[in-house]
């Protein structure tokens, strides 16, 4: 699926002071992407904080998104879980009309075997009406889908279109591109592991940073994809800083901080997660008065 290559961006949930939802915010962040020059965004994913986030407050996110969007950009929105029943009844009961793909975060806590995760994905990617983009990030999940999974995966069913692959190492990526079947999607879950994924000849990324510094990411990600990586990595370079900083503190603590200082909107978070710290404020403003971004 060609238009999520590049450059995706998994969109923050903007809190007010009170921590309630700042959908004024919301809209502000959609528009700061589109502008940017972002390939597409995606809602309700681990940066939008959806741990806190009621029934109630997701769909008004994610109508607000599908609102001030207004076709411009494709849509992929975060389905995923531990219990998979309740995945596969949250897809059968959305409305997808505005939604290109979904992504799916493997099964957390659970730590499930490969032959459970398979078997996860498989349902998920029956009782999908769009494409299925697997998520791993053991890191949050504490196992890893292993690359022979995520191809038996996506050679058994059609519906299963990527991964975005977080474990942070380079190897494993390397093995789902030499052995994904034509057209799979690779995309880096890791914002610094973007840029060599893509010269690797992966895809693209879903990116925390991006929404904060879309146009250089962006652009860095345009020109990898176009093969011009003495330009692509001059940028990732610059960036390399401002990835260490916004997950100096936790996600989506150092992003909010980020985005607050570009007036974007607030730096809040909900509990358990708290705000960036002042020292941290600051060395975000200095980076950025720095680098001129």
């Amino acid at each position: 699926m060609q238009e999520l290559k590049g450059t995706g961006v998994a969109l923050a949930t903007p809190f007010n002071e009170d921590l309630s939802l700042d959908l004024q915010g919301l809209g502000q962040l959609v528009e700061y992407n589109i502008s940017g020059g972002v390939d597409y965004l995606v809602v309700m994913g681990t940066t939008a904080e959806n741990a806190t986030l009621t029934s109630a407050e997701k769909d008004l996110v994610i109508a607000k998104v599908i609102e001030v969007n207004a076709g411009r950009l494709p849509l992929v929105l975060g389905v995923g879980g531990n219990n998979t029943a309740a995945v596969v009844e949250e897809l059968k009961s959305r409305d997808f009309t505005a939604i290109k793909a979904i992504l799916s975060v493997s099964p957390y806590y659970n730590r499930p075997t490969q032959a459970g995760i398979y078997a996860h994905y498989l349902a998920v990617a029956e009782a999908s009406p769009v494409p299925v983009i697997l998520y791993n990030v053991p890191g949050r999940t504490g196992s890893n889908v292993l690359p022979e999974t995520v191809i038996k995966l996506a050679k058994d069913s059609k519906n299963i279109i990527g991964v975005k692959e977080a474990a942070g190492d380079l190897v494993q990526m390397m093995r789902l591109i030499k052995d994904r079947p034509n057209g799979f999607l690779v995309l880096s879950g890791d914002d610094l592991m973007a840029l060599p994924t893509v010269s690797a000849g992966g895809d693209g990324v879903i990116s925390v940073l991006a929404q904060g510094l879309p146009g250089i990411f962006s652009q860095m990600m345009s020109q990898g994809l176009q093969g011009d990586f003495t330009e692509a990595y001059k940028k990732h370079y610059i960036l390399m800083p401002a990835v260490d900083l916004i997950f100096a503190e936790g996600n989506p603590s150092g992003i909010k901080a980020l985005l607050a200082s570009k007036s974007v909107c607030s730096s809040s978070v909900r509990l358990p997660l708290v705000a960036a710290t002042e020292t941290l404020k600051q060395n975000i403003a200095t980076y950025l008065s720095e680098t001129g971004l």
